[in-house]
């Protein structure tokens, strides 16, 4: 069965009330370990799923949402505090928490995202290969377009912006 013919996948949050839809062309993830992502999910490393928006259906409510950033939301429960989410604004695409999803296991984590960040002594070398958040072109623009250029993008920038 091809990715784009398996079934859609659902989840939701720890109390039950957001659940969402998903139909992503690709059942593969990412790791995060951006020091956003460990203070925004209070563990060292965050998976994700990436897809286009129109490929989510909230089916009960949207997430709440936090600003972690001059320019990204977080998606939340705001009943039980789930983490669900994460999306650049005027983006096509987000990211879903893989541990959201009521079978995580139906993604295949691929790479791992910002290792800079990487807590040495909570890793376990599994051989996917990993970029740098600074080799991220588009993200660090975004960072400069937001903070001024010499930005270090990070949770220290975006706290002090407040």
């Amino acid at each position: 069965m091809s990715a784009a013919a398996a079934p859609s996948l659902e989840g939701g949050c720890l109390c039950g009330r957001i659940r969402y839809r998903a139909a992503p062309d690709k059942r593969e993830g990412y790791y995060c370990h951006c020091r956003m992502c460990q203070l925004a999910f209070g563990n060292t490393r965050v998976p994700f799923l990436n897809l286009r928006r129109d490929q989510v259906e909230w089916l009960t409510e949207p997430p709440k949402t936090y600003a972690s950033s001059k320019f990204a939301l977080r998606g939340f429960c705001g009943n039980c505090g789930t983490p669900l989410s994460f999306a650049y604004e005027g983006s096509q695409h987000m990211d879903l928490s893989v541990g959201s999803l009521d079978d995580p296991s139906a993604i295949t984590p691929v790479s791992h995202f910002a290792i800079e960040s990487k807590v040495a002594n909570w890793e376990v070398d599994d051989g996917l290969p990993g970029t740098r958040l600074d080799e991220h072109l588009k993200l660090t623009q975004r960072w400069k377009a937001a903070y001024g250029d010499e930005v270090q993008p990070g949770a220290e920038v975006a706290r002090q912006a407040r």
